[in-house]
């Protein structure tokens, strides 16, 4: 009789496990499948980054091309700036929040949970990715600032001032545009038109020089957080001496990765490529076994010549 009741206690208490085990297994898919709705989302608004960093490349050309100011172009070109900063403020937010929530998970759980190593893959790709747009970003301005400085340098020599090239840096980063105008006769149009076109590039100078100081420090934070990612992924040493361990994890990564994403993409408008899982997987399994092949591949040649 009591045998027969610890049996049955063993039996319940074995079932209330198993329930337990199922109840977590079911609560972490859904964490991770709306975790991949993240992703994508994420991801969709970088991809808008970058097409507005697109749109803003045309209108400089546009405006640089124009020899009378267009404001509705320099209105449009303003509006796409703000929404790339606005968009990028956001990116910044919800992967600063994704990065918390890893660092919290991996002092409690250890960082050897698969959930978690797909969840830092994904969050360092979306990082590079985000820091590769903001560049091209930085870049565009940076190169639109040439291209206003060099127009204006060309009006000054048409309106018969000449000034150096430090000279002429000093006097943009003055911010005032009345230094341009001393010393020029202005009693045609041409002169007035001249004056009112330096008068504008030295105004997109000033613009610029403001939007790429808001975006510095976010730039630069971004920047540091990809390159303490890459010497993270990059320890191919230890990923040679665990060949076996990551070509396992990878396989089993890759299952878990592809059933939580094919489920996110089900409710999100976009389907997007799976690219960043099989950069995962990659540098999972193909480094250390490329790595693990030319070691042995030595070590052969070397019995080879002993012998």
């Amino acid at each position: 009789m009591t045998k027969d009741r610890l049996s049955a206690l063993k039996a319940a208490q074995s079932e209330d496990e198993q329930d337990d085990d199922m109840h977590m297994d079911t609560g972490n898919a859904q964490y991770m499948e709306e975790f991949f709705e993240q992703v994508e989302e994420i991801r969709g608004s970088v991809d808008l980054i970058a097409n507005n960093v697109e749109e803003v490349k045309k209108k400089h050309s546009a405006i640089l091309s124009n020899p009378v100011n267009d404001p509705k172009t320099k209105e449009e070109l303003d509006e796409l700036m703000a929404s790339i900063k606005r968009t990028a403020n956001k990116v910044r937010g919800k992967l600063k929040l994704i990065e918390n929530a890893i660092e919290h998970d991996e002092q409690s759980s250890g960082a050897g949970n698969a959930d978690l190593r797909i969840r830092k893959t994904q969050h360092s790709t979306l990082s590079r990715r985000f820091v590769e747009v903001m560049t091209d970003y930085n870049k565009t301005q940076t190169d639109y600032r040439e291209r206003c400085k060099g127009r204006i340098q060309r009006q000054l020599d048409i309106a018969g001032k000449q000034v150096g090239d430090e000279d002429l840096e000093e006097m943009i980063e003055s911010g005032n545009p009345g230094v341009f105008t001393q010393g020029i006769i202005t009693d045609t149009q041409q002169a007035k038109q001249t004056l009112a076109d330096i008068e504008a590039r030295h105004n997109d100078i000033m613009k610029l020089e403001t939007s790429i100081r808001e975006l510095h420090d976010m730039f630069m934070d971004m920047a540091m957080l990809v390159e303490s990612q890459g010497e993270m992924v990059d320890r191919i040493e230890y990923n040679v001496e665990h060949a076996k361990e990551f070509v396992d994890r990878a396989v089993a990564d890759t299952k878990k990765a592809v059933q939580y994403q094919s489920k996110a993409r089900r409710v999100s408008i976009k389907s997007f490529s799976i690219l960043p899982l099989s950069l995962a997987v990659f540098k999972l399994v193909w480094i250390p076994l490329v790595s693990f092949a030319r070691s042995h591949s030595c070590s052969v040649v070397g019995r080879g010549k002993v012998s």
